[in-house]
């Protein structure tokens, strides 16, 4: 049955093949089971409920995807987007999380418009690349800030805003031990290196003294508190709809980069180098978002995470459907995911800004029409808070920039136009 639903022979695999890559996908990505309620418990959403919508969320994309798609690309909550989520949308700017998960319940259905009538290609291809590559960056640095300051590295400064905190003090201690584990296990390639820097500093701060530990296996909490929750008629405001698209292009971007990573990792590209099926695997992604909202979590996005399960033999959308299965059973650790102190994941935060900052590796810095923009988006987005403000900015600043240098007939008529739904978000709709 196996073999027939999922070509394993067509695809050069075997049921181990696949079992191996989904557990070693899990493992690698398996810390946002973590992460995911500490940060979105943040913004006043219940921490239990967050952790139940989190594993649902991530089985039931994963499934979309095994099942309809047939690739072994896993989803979960998006890291940047939970950020962005609470230290942004509701901790910044000061809306409810009701409002909040309305905006990415309904990006997420802009997302289906764009996969079913086919307008990915032409919203990606209008984007400048070098935007692109800012606002990942942009995000890495975001989610660096954050990090630092859960764990009390720097703090806030009335005279310079922020400071160096006590690197003394055991949040800091802990919150660097953390990050220093995760790169050194990453380094050597030790599957599971950020749940393992996670999980150590978490069970140190126990055997110290400075973290109660909760245990390890109950029953799930219930999802109540979220399901169901959004605010989809408060999400339909003039100054939500910057929140609205950055939700929705970080998730595309995101995603199509995935995609494509996962799928040249695999090789699993035609011969034009386009991944076939590409609709369902948009669906999937797009769909998961949608039901993610529903019961309480932030964006659902394919994670590229699950290229380690593609190098460990995953093939097929049994690699997926097999970590369905592995988040399913995580639903009864609430009790483990409730004894993660903030510092335990700073670590990881860090780790992730690592990644997403290298980006700015491929910006062509001898251009400074394209440059400009791209540390506009990097800068703004840590230093304002807000991933929403960085890509407005960036794309005015790429839109101006180009149009008074001259070069203004080489940018896509979707920069203007957005550039210009920017401007009056901010010097009309204020």
């Amino acid at each position: 049955m196996l073999e027939r639903y999922f070509q394993l022979k067509a695809h050069n695999t075997t049921v181990r093949n696949e079992v191996v890559g989904g557990i070693t996908t899990f493992l690698t990505m398996a810390y946002i089971i973590f992460v995911n309620p500490s940060i979105l418990a943040q913004a006043g959403m219940d921490q239990g409920a967050v952790f139940v919508a989190t594993c649902l969320a991530a089985a039931i994309g994963c499934l979309i995807m095994g099942l309809y798609a047939n690739y072994p690309i896993a989803l979960a909550p998006g890291m940047g987007l939970n950020a962005f989520f609470t230290y942004g949308v509701v901790l910044g700017m000061g809306y409810t999380w009701e409002q909040a998960l309305g905006a990415v319940f309904l990006s997420g259905i802009l997302f289906i418009f764009i996969s079913i009538f086919k307008i990915r290609e032409w919203v990606i291809n209008a984007i400048p690349s070098s935007l692109k590559l800012g606002i990942a960056a942009g995000i890495g640095l975001f989610l660096a800030m954050i990090a630092l300051q859960n764990s009390g590295i720097i703090v806030e400064n009335p005279a310079t805003m922020v400071s160096l905190g006590d690197l003394s003090s055991p949040s800091a201690i802990y919150g660097l031990l953390g990050f220093f584990v995760i790169c050194a296990l990453a380094y050597l390639n030790i599957t599971g290196a950020v749940m393992i820097g996670i999980l150590f500093v978490t069970v140190l701060s126990i055997l110290f003294g400075q973290n109660e530990f909760g245990g390890v296996v109950s029953m799930p909490p219930s999802v109540a508190p979220t399901f169901l929750a959004m605010d989809i008629e408060g999400a339909f405001q003039i100054s939500m709809l910057s929140v609205i698209f950055a939700f929705f292009f970080v998730d595309l971007f995101d995603t199509s980069g995935t995609l494509i990573g996962v799928g040249q990792r695999g090789g699993l590209l035609d011969k034009e180098g386009k991944l076939p099926r590409l609709k369902k695997a948009l669906l999937a992604d797009s769909g998961a978002t949608v039901v993610g909202a529903a019961l309480g979590t932030s964006s659902t996005t394919s994670y590229i995470e699950s290229a380690s399960g593609v190098a460990a033999g995953g093939r097929t959308g049994l690699t997926a459907v097999v970590v369905a299965l592995l988040f399913i059973l995580s639903l009864f650790f609430a009790p483990l995911a409730g004894s993660i102190p903030a510092y335990a994941t700073a670590g990881a935060l860090m780790y992730v800004a690592v990644l997403m900052t290298s980006s700015l590796a491929h910006v062509d810095w001898d251009d400074i029409t394209e440059a400009a923009p791209v540390l506009i988006a990097a800068f703004t987005m840590p230093l304002t808070y807000s991933i929403a403000d960085g890509i407005a900015l960036s794309f005015i600043s790429y839109a101006v920039i180009k149009l008074l240098s001259g070069q203004g007939k080489t940018v896509g008529v979707a920069v203007y136009l957005l550039a210009a739904l920017f401007i009056a978000k901010f010097f009309i709709f204020v």
